[in-house]
């Protein structure tokens, strides 16, 4: 058997479609799952974890592009493929602007849509691939002191460590002890691996707390 190559949702309320789109993908390594409507694939729990979703334009229950704006909202549908059986530009140009990665008419050729859903799961890994990239910087940065938090937001504003020492009216030394242990902890060793390291993580959680703020009873 094929290794899956990702998990497809396909949505369309003909029965034909689903079973021979699910032929094809299945055929072509993927793991499928099908739905005739859009409320049973936002009920399913499925599509945080879909590599790409096909998607229906005209479902009996919703317009496709409500979906695609209900996902977005939840923060996914940026992997959607919307199949239309009828050409119209204008829905397929509002599609595209909020993100779709494809806008097919039916009937569609298998060598297109297999392009297309492809594309949509490279798009998906990539985007999986930065999330935990900042999850991981997050959880880098939740493992410092405030004390170790406040001297690096003070070594990425470009301050010296006796300056920093003088910012916060502690010793020098002290200030290389925390320095050293908060750059162990996120895993660099340059100022310049520092300053990536923190611009690569959400904006609001990049920095930690604020320089002026330490938590009490923390050490020195």
């Amino acid at each position: 058997m094929r290794e899956s190559t990702g998990k497809v949702l396909l949505v369309d309320d003909d029965e034909s479609i689903l079973r021979s789109l699910g032929r094809l993908l299945g055929a072509s390594g993927y793991h499928v799952l099908s739905f005739q409507s859009a409320r049973a694939l936002l009920d399913s729990g499925e599509t945080e974890t879909a590599d790409c979703i096909i998607l229906d334009l005209g479902l009996p229950d919703s317009d496709g592009l409500h979906v695609q704006e209900t996902l977005a909202a939840a923060g996914g549908g940026q992997s959607i493929v919307f199949l239309t059986g009828r050409g119209d530009i204008p829905a397929s140009v509002r599609a595209m602007r909020a993100g779709a990665v494809d806008f097919l008419t039916k009937p569609v050729e298998a060598e297109t849509l297999l392009a297309a859903v492809n594309m949509a799961r490279q798009r998906a890994c990539a985007l999986r691939e930065v999330e935990e990239k900042k999850a991981s910087v997050v959880r880098r940065l939740d493992s410092l002191t405030a004390r170790e938090a406040q001297v690096m937001h003070l070594v990425v504003a470009g301050r010296l460590n006796k300056q920093i020492a003088a910012d916060l009216g502690i010793m020098e030394k002290t200030i290389k002890v925390h320095r050293g242990r908060m750059m162990a902890k996120l895993g660099v060793r340059t100022v310049a691996d520092l300053v990536r390291l923190v611009v690569s993580g959400p904006p609001d959680a990049a920095l930690g707390p604020s320089p002026t703020t330490i938590r009490e009873g923390n050490e020195l």
